[in-house]
């Protein structure tokens, strides 16, 4: 009989266990930036941002980044952009996405 009692038990707190990670899960969902379809040409040409009082020219590089890493800081030309949100002023890098966790970034390049 004890183990018929365990075995419930078990059972009961499995359901528990998973009923209450999937209440978790959606309650911590937050919803992403828009995802261009491509990158726009003038990324692609090399153009810089004009942001801040400074130009920040397209890298090659790009990083893999979740949207709940990143803080929108505006939009140029039709695209948005961002800073991580562990930078802080002056950033050191500016990002725009184009795909599902990919953001190019952008540096600052002194025009003196």
């Amino acid at each position: 009989m004890k183990r018929a009692g365990e075995k419930s038990i078990f059972f009961i707190l499995l359901a528990a266990a998973a009923i209450f990670s999937g209440c978790g899960g959606a309650s911590v969902q937050l919803k992403g930036f828009y995802t261009p379809s491509a990158e726009a040409d003038w990324i692609k040409d090399g153009q810089p941002i004009d942001f801040e009082n400074g130009l920040w020219f397209p890298t090659d590089e790009v990083e893999v980044l979740t949207d709940s890493e990143m803080n929108k800081l505006g939009e140029y030309r039709g695209t948005e952009f961002f800073a991580e949100k562990i930078d802080v002023r002056p950033y050191n890098r500016l990002y725009t996405k184009f795909g599902r966790n990919k953001f190019r970034f952008f540096e600052k390049k002194d025009m003196h």
